[in-house]
């Protein structure tokens, strides 16, 4: 039985580049560049990659070495049509997120907007894609990514969260559970065909201790988190209970 994450990306490529999500990608990298220096031989994995946006942008830039990773088919094929189209070169390769072995090739790891974690069905699955990205990384490489932030449902209705922040589709029922920080979710929407889903959630909102533990307890040797501005990724901006995504950048 596959899951609700490999039913919403199947046939959903053109549409996921409308969401609104989608439009800071120029600002996401600029804050990525800067965290690398600028090194243009820097070795890049992005995880998670979706119809590859980040990966692209970085390769208009002049980053040569990146590698796309993503469950869904539909997404990469979107992904090598467009660095096709403008003589990019990128690999963009189908694996699972929970199930990938790069051992210490990276010098940066992304995994942008949920691009994996905190997907997951079990806190066990999530946990194994961190150890994945940390394995991957050359001691001193630096992971980057955005997750769900668990203080947010604590002091907003998550139902009225998913619903202002739904483009394509909408929320139609939800369920946040407090002693699990998971939001169980219907969720209606249409795919690229014109095909119409309805779709049970179940996404991982973790707070900042959680997410600071998890990654010292793999082995990263500092972490930082941030406010998740759409855009405008900086490491200034304070989290806090308005952020529904953190912003998270660990080093090996």
């Amino acid at each position: 039985m596959k899951q609700w994450y490999e039913e919403f990306f199947r046939d959903y490529a053109e549409k996921y580049d409308k969401e609104s999500y989608t439009t800071g990608t120029k600002g996401e990298v600029d804050f990525i560049e800067k965290e690398i220096g600028f090194n243009k031989s820097s070795k890049i994995l992005d995880i998670g990659c979706g119809t590859g946006r980040h990966s692209l942008e970085l390769a208009r830039r002049g980053y040569l070495n990146i590698t796309g990773i993503d469950l869904s088919e539909g997404q990469l094929k979107k992904a090598r049509s467009v660095a096709q189209k403008e003589n990019l070169k990128i690999e963009f390769l189908k694996k699972d997120a929970r199930n990938f072995d790069f051992k210490g090739e990276y010098d940066l790891a992304i995994m942008m907007c949920e691009g994996a974690f905190p997907l997951m069905e079990t806190d066990e699955m999530n946990y194994q894609i961190l150890k994945n990205a940390y394995s991957s990384l050359k001691p001193g490489g630096k992971y980057i990514f955005s997750t769900l932030n668990g203080l947010y449902p604590l002091f907003h209705s998550v139902k009225d969260f998913v619903n202002a922040g739904s483009e394509q589709g909408k929320s139609v029922e939800n369920n946040f559970d407090l002693m699990t920080f998971r939001d169980y979710s219907v969720y209606e929407t249409e795919d690229d065909k014109g095909n119409k889903m309805v779709l049970n959630g179940n996404e991982r909102y973790y707070v900042p201790s959680e997410i600071t533990w998890l990654l010292k307890s793999i082995g990263f040797s500092r972490s930082d988190i941030s406010g998740c501005r759409l855009g405008a990724f900086s490491r200034k901006d304070k989290l806090t209970t308005e952020d529904y995504e953190m912003l998270v950048i660990a080093e090996k």
